[in-house]
Parts: C-alpha cells; sequence; structure tokens
C-alpha cells in the first residue's frame, strides 16, 4: 500500500459516527472511493464544493481520481490489510464503477457503511445474474440463456435472427461481447470472449437507445432525470443528447422503471438504467450501471444538480437535489 503522505492524519480528523447514521456533516466526513478514473475525479469536484473530503482507492498511483482526492491509497482491491486502514481513514464508501470485489465492499462493510452495497454491485457485475434478477422481478428484458460452452451455444441459436453473446461478468465499454448473425459466427464468438460463462441475449430492433439516471437516498426517496438518448458505436456510447424528444409517455415510463428498479435492489447511490425503445413502442431493459453513467455528464452543465453532486448526497445521506434540466445539451464521447 502507497498512502498520501498526508493520508495517516484522515483518521485523527474525522468525526466518526455510528455504521446507521442517515447523514454525514460536511467539514469532518472522509468519502472513500474505490476506483479513480474520470467518474471518481468528478465525483471528488462535487464532493469538495459540498465541504466533503475524498479518499481514493485503487492500483493505480497519480489517477485522475486520485490527483483530484485529499488522499490517495495505491493497492489491490482484494488487499485485505490495506482496505482495513482504508476503512479507519474514510466515514462512508462508494465506488466509480462495478468491477470491483464483492468480498472488498463485505471487508469494508464491517466498518464504514457502503452505498451502494455488496449486494446490488453483486448482482449488476454479473449480466445473468443481473438479468435473472430483473426477470423474476417482472421488469421488461429481452430473451436471454446462460451459455457455458460451445455446443450449448450452437444448440441455443436458432439461425433465425440475430443475437448478441456476451461475457456474464467484467464487461465495460463494450467489451466482452459480440454479435452473431448467422452459425458461422458461433465459434469465432465463443473463441473471441474467452470465458466458460456467457449470456446469449436476442438481438433488440430497437428506435432508439435511452438511458435514465435514477437516484436513490438512504431514506428511499428517489429522484430520475428525464431520458437521455444515446447513440452508439462498436457498443460503446458515442453521442448523448437531452431533451431525448421522446413522446411524454415514454419518458414517464422510463422514469417509473428506474425507479421501480432501484428501489428492488435497495440502491443508495446513482444507478442508470440502459434501455432500448423497439419499433412497436416497448421499453426494453439492456443493462445497469451501479453508479454515475457517461451518459450522464452532461447534468453537470445542464441540469440543477449533477449526477455527481446527486452521488455525494445520497452516499452522506443528505437531500438529493433537483433534477431538472436548465438548458438543452449534447455530450460525444
Amino acid at each position: 500500500m502507497s498512502d498520501s503522505s498526508s493520508s495517516s492524519n484522515a483518521s485523527s480528523a474525522n468525526v466518526k459516527q455510528p455504521k446507521g447514521s442517515h447523514q454525514f456533516p460536511p467539514e469532518t466526513t472522509t468519502i472513500g472511493m474505490l476506483g479513480s478514473g474520470q467518474l471518481g475525479r468528478m465525483f471528488a469536484f462535487a464532493a469538495h464544493r459540498l465541504g466533503f473530503r475524498v479518499h481514493v482507492f485503487s492500483p493505480e498511483s497519480a489517477s485522475p481520481a486520485g490527483r483530484a482526492a485529499d488522499f490517495e491509497t495505491v493497492a489491490d482491491y482484494d488487499d485485505v490489510a490495506a482496505l482495513g486502514e482504508f476503512a479507519k481513514q474514510i466515514d462512508v464508501a462508494t465506488l466509480e464503477f462495478e468491477n470491483i470485489p464483492v468480498a472488498s465492499l463485505r471487508i469494508l462493510e464491517q466498518h464504514v457503511p457502503v452505498r451502494p452495497g455488496p449486494g446490488v454491485l453483486e448482482t449488476t457485475q454479473d449480466r445473468l445474474k443481473e438479468k435473472q434478477a430483473l426477470s423474476h422481478a417482472g421488469f421488461p428484458v429481452t430473451e436471454f440463456r446462460e451459455i457455458c460452452s460451445l455446443a450449448e451455444l450452437k444448440s441455443a441459436f436458432d439461425g433465425d435472427t440475430a443475437a448478441i453473446l456476451k461475457t456474464a461478468s467484467w464487461g465495460y465499454d463494450g467489451k466482452g461481447q459480440s454479435r452473431i448473425q448467422t452459425a458461422d459466427d458461433l465459434e469465432p464468438a465463443w473463441e473471441t470472449l474467452q470465458c466458460d460463462r456467457a449470456i446469449l441475449e436476442a438481438f433488440v430492433d430497437f428506435e432508439c437507445e435511452l438511458s435514465v439516471i435514477a437516484v436513490r437516498s438512504v431514506t428511499g426517496e428517489v429522484a430520475c432525470y428525464d431520458p437521455v438518448r444515446n447513440e452508439h458505436h462498436n457498443h460503446i456510447l458515442s453521442r448523448s443528447v437531452s431533451p431525448s424528444g421522446l413522446p411524454e409517455e415514454v419518458i414517464e415510463e422510463a422514469k417509473q422503471i428506474a425507479t421501480a428498479i432501484v428501489d428492488s435492489l435497495s440502491v443508495v447511490g446513482v444507478m442508470c438504467v440502459e434501455m432500448f425503445l423497439t419499433r412497436q413502442n416497448r421499453l426494453i431493459i439492456n443493462e445497469l450501471a451501479p453508479r454515475p453513467h457517461n451518459s450522464g455528464h452532461l447534468t453537470i452543465e445542464a441540469h440543477a444538480t449533477s449526477q455527481f453532486e446527486q452521488q455525494v448526497r445520497a452516499v452522506c445521506g443528505m437531500p438529493l437535489g433537483d433534477t431538472r434540466q436548465v438548458r438543452p445539451a449534447a455530450m460525444s464521447n
């Protein structure tokens, strides 16, 4: 573990509150951030504006978030000793992205509140578990199958419609997925993923892609931004536009779905719900991200409260901010 020279003072400066406390006061609170990329950096800026301090934990030194944070711990996410020391120096923990070991959050949870909690992460970092949880709860998802071998893939693919094969876990920003058009694509797709567990999803003939950023507080208050219309190239977000231009009934239904999802998972923090709008005007959930999302970057300039400030507010037990849009915006990724 490698700490900044000032991080050893963080523990003595903090005023600890009981684990179940709803609200942490600024000035005396240090928020622990697992992950150290651009999302963590933007979170740190938002936290500082509200008077909080940020301690980043990741394997990368001099990282984007680390350079913006008050304290930085450099260690592997599964370093038990480093996590224990980190927990002593923070009051509450959150995360920047979903590829954090669930066991790491369970270690931290023994000492401080972790928001969102390990259960949320365990569901959303595994595409199969996520689809199963959504399906069992009655949310609209595309047809899917668990695939554990090339033989199972060949058996599951009917050859009539296109499909998407994805790794069950550790996918991020378009990684870990291949499109299947014909039977000739099956073996290359399976070999490309290099995994022993995948999910085969029916291809959705969609009119557009959209995302709803939802935030849920410790007390169960939920606030949603209006849907953002997204364009992807090679499975990676390319452009986001808001207002979306979608019919009002689609906007309201999308927000209702997102609200129900964060309630069903007992999320505390920010969650992005990615959806497809089919050509039959039906909403289908694509994936969940239990964190601020690239499509929500435009909330910094275009909305009364940014998604990053909302994450700070939710994690620290503050009232949620206003999600009202104050000007049109577009983002190019």
